[in-house]
């Protein structure tokens, strides 16, 4: 190591200590509802912390987090999660493909949860229809980009989170550069077609997809790793498929499925990112709102 790279690592070594130092300095003795105390320090010292340091809001989080010091807004993540998996979560990257019903509540979900990079990919706008069901859908932002309105509703919930979005439609074309760097891809699409040329892009770039769809009282979920055969099992071969829409044509979207659903397809990628293995990996959730039943089928 050179003598100039020595003296930048022992100046960053210095700063994250002093770093250190004050995080403790601002930190407050909490407890929780079970009469455990912990450390925390807010939001506010938090923003104030990276405004002197020049660092990321996220920066500060975890390395609080890694001195025993909980980022506030994450307390009720615990005991849940760990403060260990709360900075996997922080460090890690996702993209929603699908900005309606379905990717805008899984939008809200992560980034209460603290996903700390969300990609949001989806060319369409909002319109009258999307009222009943879409979570970030107004009568103030009609017209508006979808990606755009989630990317706002984000940095409103979390600012600490890094989003980055993308007003077009993913094509094979544009794919590899839509996803890169990205851990899971999330399918909250409407077409069958689209979600085949997600799959593909998701397997040639070896991250796992997370798929759910929504129809009336109805869902399904699946996770689909890049080795398994995926959506052809659910579906039928790709060449096959002579229908373009899923059943939400006939049965329709219906608010309190799309949410289940939704909070479904968020825990499966929690667990994904958190324990990289899957108990829907190869199985179809499906779902009935109508009766209450909720069936796990082995894909073969």
């Amino acid at each position: 190591m050179s003598v100039s790279a020595s003296f930048l690592r022992w100046e960053a070594d210095d700063l994250e200590e002093r770093i250190i130092e004050i995080i403790t300095e601002l930190s407050v003795l909490k407890q929780h509802p079970d009469g455990k105390t912990y450390s925390v320090i807010s939001l506010q010292n938090t923003a104030q912390l990276a405004d002197q340091f020049h660092m990321s809001k996220k920066e500060i989080e975890i390395i609080a987090l890694k001195n025993n010091v909980l980022p506030e807004r994450y307390t009720r993540n615990m005991n849940a999660l760990s403060a260990f998996d709360q900075i996997k979560l922080l460090e890690s990257r996702v993209a929603i493909v699908g900005l309606g019903g379905l990717g805008g509540t899984v939008a809200e979900i992560l980034a209460r949860i603290g996903v700390g990079t969300i990609t949001l990919i989806d060319g369409d706008v909002f319109e009258e229809s999307n009222l009943n069901r879409q979570l970030i859908s107004s009568e103030k932002n009609l017209s508006q980009s979808k990606v755009e309105a989630a990317a706002q509703r984000i940095g409103d919930i979390n600012s600490s989170i890094r989003v980055y979005h993308h007003p077009q439609k993913l094509v094979p074309e544009n794919a590899a550069m839509l996803l890169a760097d990205v851990d899971v891809a999330i399918d909250c699409l409407d077409t069958i077609a689209a979600r085949f040329d997600l799959e593909a892009a998701a397997k040639a770039l070896g991250i796992p997809l997370v798929s759910a769809a929504v129809g009336g009282y109805t869902g399904q979920l699946t996770t689909i790793f890049p080795e398994d055969r995926g959506l052809e099992l659910v579906y039928g071969p790709v060449e096959s498929i002579s229908f373009i829409r899923g059943a939400e044509v006939t049965l329709g979207n219906l608010a309190f499925t799309v949410s289940t659903i939704a909070s479904l397809e968020s825990a499966e990628v929690v667990n994904i990112l958190l324990k990289q293995t899957s108990n829907l990996r190869n199985h179809l959730l499906i779902i009935d709102l109508q009766d209450y039943t909720f069936e796990r089928i082995r894909l073969i």
